[in-house]
Parts: structure tokens; C-alpha cells; sequence
């Protein structure tokens, strides 16, 4: 091993390191603010407020889809990162982190994305805004 190597090594541990502790905090932040969305959820459940229980669904929504954001990108981060300071084994298992969280981040992250953009309602066609005459000779438009 030559003393460049050794030196790149030293220098880089530290920053993966820092890169996990933000990655955790993270993770950490989104999960408390989830929580907090769903104790709110609760108290307004013994309310008659349905406006604000469709708002913090929604606000539950993104919270979903950051949580899958921050779970899944930071491990890919850390992989990109350890690789170009040439820490190869921390890449791969960083690398292999991403893989195993994303499979069942992306279902969830899908259906967090369905509940932010909703389809709208299907509608009954109303009355027509015009006269429509009927066969039969009996006209009730005004006028005719």
C-alpha cells in the first residue's frame, strides 16, 4: 500500500462519517415530523373539522415522499462519495444500503405521490344550457 493511499484513506473516513451522522439526522428529522403529523391527525380525528384532516393527509403525503427521498439518497450519496475517495468496500456496501431500502421505498413513495396529485371526481352532466326540443311537436323552450 503506498503512503498516497494510506493518506486518502485517513482523509476520507471522516467525511463518510460526517455523511452517515447527517444521513441519520436526517432520517431522525423526518420521522419525528411524520409522528408529529400523525398525532395531529389523531387529535383532529375527535374534532368535526373534515378541511383540516384532508390537509394534514396531505401534509402525511409528502412527509411520506421525503422520508423515501432522504432513505434511499443518502445511502446513494455515501456510495458516490466513498468512491471517488476511493473507499471501495464502503461504496459497495453503501451502494447495496440504497438498493435494499429502495425496493420497498419506491411502492410507498408511488402511493404518497396517487394521494398528492388525486383524480378528480367523476361528474354527472347536468341539464343542457340550451332549449332541446323533443319529438312530438311539444316544445317547452321559452320563446317556441
Amino acid at each position: 500500500m503506498t503512503s498516497e493511499a494510506v493518506g486518502a484513506r485517513r482523509r476520507g473516513g471522516p467525511i463518510v462519517g460526517f455523511l452517515v451522522l447527517v444521513w441519520v439526522c436526517g432520517l431522525i428529522a423526518v420521522a419525528v415530523w411524520w409522528v408529529g403529523i400523525g398525532l395531529e391527525q389523531w387529535s383532529i380525528s375527535y374534532g368535526n373539522q373534515p378541511g383540516e384532516f384532508a390537509n394534514l393527509q396531505r401534509r402525511a403525503s409528502v412527509a411520506l415522499l421525503v422520508a423515501a427521498l432522504v432513505a434511499t439518497a443518502g445511502p446513494a450519496v455515501i456510495a458516490l462519495v466513498a468512491y471517488r475517495l476511493r473507499l471501495v468496500r464502503i461504496a459497495v456496501v453503501f451502494l447495496v444500503l440504497a438498493v435494499v431500502i429502495a425496493v420497498p421505498a419506491v411502492p410507498f413513495a408511488v402511493l404518497a405521490g396517487r394521494d398528492l396529485d388525486p383524480t378528480p371526481a367523476v361528474t354527472n352532466p347536468g341539464p343542457p344550457g340550451h332549449c332541446v326540443e323533443r319529438s312530438g311537436g311539444d316544445t317547452r323552450c321559452p320563446g317556441g
